[in-house]
């Protein structure tokens, strides 16, 4: 990898999602040597993954390059690397582009969408987990609209203008209020020979309320959004399969659709050579103390959505979310360099900052710690928190361009089929 041999302690971080960027923002102008390695050399705000996909924004303005951020730090190196394997005995990360000796290594992988082991519906549902996906749900949403003004068959286009987003969680939700916005606002502009009303969108949901997470104040209100926008809220019911045109459930419902948009749930990206029953839990999780360390070693850590670390609060884990992620890489910056020095380690406590989710214009739920807010109030503090956490004050700014042009002109200029998107026929 030429990657310079120094006296200084080489820390590599596995990961440039939210904890890894984190840390290694928190470990700059150290004396340690920092290598960071991930697929994409960029960084994605998976939290407005839902808007690239309706049209609200581009790719670009919620992705930052990863040699960017941290491009003023002595002794950083980032790597583009696909990450195979870790050899905890010889203390060697694996990749695509060869081998790299550590001395402290944090997985800081992140999660990927859960299909719970159903093969089709992993084969022909859309995921929103990366900037590919997001375009790939865009693009395929409005060739939906597209074949829909071409076929004679009712069914078919009623199936082409039916959508079912499996998973009543902030992703569910952001993205059906977003796409019942479109349909009522820009869906009869564009389409002015189709009769756009026939569009549904239904939200399934296995358990008795969306938004399970939060207070069941803010659950009540935002099914009220939603339905008041349209939306068809179904709960307690359970996806099974789909072939690409019908959906199943454990019930006698079925819905007949072009496009199944599975946010029901999402694991661990769990590493080989750190995948052992005695250290992976529930949802492909890798068992960490309160230091933030792996089950069984000293020197190796897991920070963010891949790790599992059980507290008071949160029996079954701290939660799959940036703040959890950020505040860990923050904290075990601090921790790895009391490592080096000798010193003892300070355990990890998570600040719970709240919850929220918007439900399109003008609506949105925010629980926080001692207060919580529903509507205008709440939309305009999801905005900013979004705002605020975005990496790059150009992505700052064309956000926030957006977002104005958007809500005055009540429009989504990124309505582009980029790249069409062709389904797999081989898995």
């Amino acid at each position: 990898m030429n990657i310079p041999r120094t006296s200084y302690p080489r820390i590599v971080i596995i990961g440039g999602g939210f904890a890894g960027v984190a840390l290694a923002k928190k470990l700059s102008k150290q004396e340690v040597q920092v290598v960071l390695l991930d697929k994409n050399n960029y960084h994605t705000f998976q939290p407005l993954l839902y808007q690239v996909s309706t049209g609200g924004l581009e790719p670009d303005s919620i992705a930052y390059p990863i040699r960017k951020i941290l491009k003023d730090f002595p002794n950083f190196y980032f790597r583009l690397a696909h990450v195979e394997a870790v050899d905890t005995l010889k203390n060697k990360v694996i990749t695509n582009i060869g081998k790299l000796k550590f001395d402290y290594l944090v997985v800081a992988t992140g999660s990927k969408t859960n299909y719970f082991g159903n093969s089709e519906i992993e084969k022909y549902s859309m995921a929103m987990k990366t900037i590919p996906q997001s375009l790939n749900l865009r693009s395929l949403i409005l060739e939906n609209f597209e074949e829909a003004l071409l076929t004679s068959d009712l069914n078919e286009r009623n199936a082409l203008m039916n959508f079912v987003i499996v998973g009543g969680g902030p992703t569910g939700v952001e993205l059906a209020g977003a796409l019942a916005e479109i349909k009522k606002g820009i869906l009869p502009k564009d389409y002015p020979d189709l009769d756009t009303r026939m569009a549904q969108i239904h939200i399934v949901q296995s358990a008795d309320c969306i938004l399970k997470g939060m207070s069941e104040k803010a659950s009540e209100k935002a099914e009220a959004f939603l339905e008041k926008l349209g939306v068809n809220i179904w709960k307690n019911i359970r996806v099974t399969h789909y072939d690409g045109k019908t959906v199943t459930t454990n019930t006698d419902l079925t819905f007949e659709t072009a496009t199944l948009i599975w946010a029901a749930g999402v694991k661990g990206a769990k590493i080989k050579g750190l995948d052992s029953k005695d250290i992976i839990t529930q949802g492909n999780r890798i068992i960490i103390n309160q230091f933030n360390q792996v089950k069984g070693f000293n020197h190796i850590f897991a920070i963010g959505d891949i790790a599992h670390m059980v507290t008071d609060n949160f029996p079954g884990g701290l939660p799959m979310m940036a703040q959890p992620a950020i505040q860990q890489g923050k904290q075990l910056g601090d921790n790895l360099l009391r490592l080096i020095e000798q010193k003892p380690l300070m355990p990890f406590v998570y600040k719970d900052k709240g919850f929220m989710a918007t439900i399109g214009r003008n609506k949105a739920v925010v629980d926080l710690k001692r207060f919580k807010f529903q509507g205008v109030f709440a939309w305009f503090v999801w905005m900013f928190v979004h705002l605020f956490f975005l990496i790059g004050f150009r992505n700052r700014m064309v956000v926030f361009i957006n977002w104005v042009y958007n809500y005055v002109r009540f429009d989504r200029e990124a309505r582009l089929i980029i790249r069409p998107f062709k389904r797999r026929e081989d898995f």
